[in-house]
């Protein structure tokens, strides 16, 4: 059913589970293979955070119902950061509803049915109800949206200061104006279902964010100082051929030292222990020189190859640090620690932490190709081990990455990193034949070295270079150097969560690797 002049699934026609109505669907959720029944609107609040695998906070949430053996089912679910303008709503919204519909039309699997979430706590002064009258406007554009492509909205919820309110339904027997308090957590039928089949539920996305931002501060000054004394020799070098292959064995040396060493490490309690203990254990100078070295993308492939087994713990760890210290204008290096860190999170299993620091690693440079096809395929619910095995046959030599390619392996997302066929407007030709690649990508650039146009290095250089028309235009035939002084502001994308059965999606395109 669709309206295009009015609300889309109100409660007038029938499509709204609340208790009060006399035909309510039941949607089901299924932790594993233990199947639940939601049929109220405090039931699909409580059961939020376990669609997601976390909290949500000052978000938009999108889950999508499909019909199956007459009932409706769960599938992919797309959160985005809800903007602090309103004028951004539509935009929002229609992205939101556009990258979930699209991903899952991909897939064969189209929505027939949509629920929303909307989530933000009060600001100062402010109440739930007040938060949930002002974000009236967002649930009707988000309604309006699914309702443009034949998709109705059968319950949209808005939740804050530990109550929700139901904008499909305006019965004062189900749905008061005050709202309703949540559930105390742990205690629903789902809890008990998801405990059961072993699904832990996380504290919100900024407790996650917190270990890969930025530290502040004295810290700051120090390590941006360090920085500063590491790129006026390192970066010079990573621009000459022969030096660069230099400050790769360098910098995958230090890097194995530093794993040893935290992975020698005393236990400690508490995940801001742990990030302090691991941040103590490298020295700035240390993570200086290892932040530039990451910088040249054959150096982070081959260090992508530490993603599984006794490597992969350490390798995370040491990543999430190396994130940390890209402060002030060094901001954009965070690229290469947090796709790192993205991939081996994916690669040992843990998709949450993965998509979220590849969207960080977007946001600190939208144009990083390897994190944009990461991205793509974790979102798209790919198997990773199609990866692993290309990085191991690279890290086994060029026998064991021919024979790969040859399966058909080289082929798969995450090992196809290409060059541009033409160069960018504004770039001259380069003349320097191109090196064999020692990383992920090898096989498959081995493949199109027609294509190639220049070196593999790429040592950060400012977003706006001279003499191009556009942001991060790639110069083939050179090296491309990054200097502070530009941090490009985060962007946000739609989070396509998706579920077990692999019902995710989002667009994916990339500009630089």
């Amino acid at each position: 059913m669709t309206n295009h002049n009015g609300p889309v699934g109100s409660s007038e026609n029938g499509d709204n589970p609340c208790s009060a109505q006399p035909a309510r669907p039941a949607f089901h959720a299924s932790p594993d293979e233990h199947q639940v029944t939601l049929r109220t609107p405090a039931e699909l609040a409580d059961a939020l955070p376990y669609l997601l695998g976390y909290r949500p906070e000052d978000s938009i949430v999108l889950a999508a119902l499909r019909e199956r053996e007459g009932r409706g089912r769960f599938g992919g679910r797309a959160r985005l950061g809800i903007p602090p303008d309103p004028d951004d709503w539509a935009g929002a919204a229609g992205q939101l509803v556009r990258g979930l519909v699209t991903g899952a039309e991909r897939r064969g699997t189209r929505p027939e049915q949509m629920v929303a979430y909307l989530c933000q706590e009060p600001a100062r002064g402010e109440t739930g109800r007040e938060v949930m009258e002002r974000l009236r406007p967002l649930a009707q554009k988000l309604r309006v949206e699914c309702g443009a492509l034949d998709i109705p909205v059968v319950e949209a919820l808005c939740i804050s200061a530990g109550r929700f309110w139901s904008y499909c339904c305006d019965e004062a027997a189900c749905c008061p104006p005050e709202g309703l308090p949540m559930g105390l957590p742990g205690t629903s039928v789902l809890a008990a279902a998801a405990t059961y089949a072993g699904i832990q539920v996380r504290g919100p996305l900024s407790d996650l964010h917190a270990r890969l931002l930025p530290r502040e501060g004295a810290v700051a000054v120090e390590q941006a100082a360090a920085l500063d004394a590491a790129a006026t020799t390192l970066v010079s070098r990573i621009l000459d051929d022969d030096g660069r292959a230099e400050v790769a064995e360098e910098t995958l040396a230090a890097a194995e030292r530093a794993m040893r060493r935290l992975a020698e490490a005393q236990p400690v309690s508490g995940v801001q222990a742990e990030d302090l203990r691991d941040d103590r254990l490298l020295a700035h100078e240390e993570a200086a020189a290892l932040i530039l070295g990451l910088q040249d993308r054959t150096t982070r492939d081959r260090a992508a190859a530490w993603m599984e087994g006794d490597e992969a713990g350490p390798a995370l760890r040491l990543w999430r640090a190396l994130a940390r210290r890209c402060v002030g204008a060094y901001g954009e290096h965070a690229a290469a620690p947090l796709t790192l860190a993205g991939w081996v999170a994916w690669s040992t299993g843990d998709e949450l932490e993965a998509r979220e620091a590849l969207a960080m690693a977007l946001g600190a440079d939208p144009g990083y190709l390897f994190a944009r096809l990461l991205h793509q395929a974790c979102n798209e619910g790919l198997d990773p081990e199609s990866i692993r095995r290309c990085l191991r046959a690279e890290r086994a030599g060029p026998e064991g990455a021919e024979a790969d390619a040859s399966d058909g392996v080289g082929q798969s997302t995450g090992c196809v990193e290409r060059e541009p066929a033409e160069p960018a407007s504004g770039a001259q030709p380069g003349s320097r034949r191109r090196k064999r690649p020692q990383g992920p990508s090898g096989a498959a650039r081995r493949r199109t070295r027609a294509r190639d146009a220049g070196p593999a290095a790429k040592v950060g250089r400012p977003r706006t270079p001279a003499g191009t028309d556009r942001p991060g235009a790639t110069h083939p035939g050179r090296t491309r150097a990054r200097f502070p002084g530009s941090h490009t502001a985060g962007h946000q994308e739609p989070r396509l969560e998706g579920s077990r059965g692999g019902e995710r999606g989002t667009e994916g395109g990339g500009e630089r690797a």
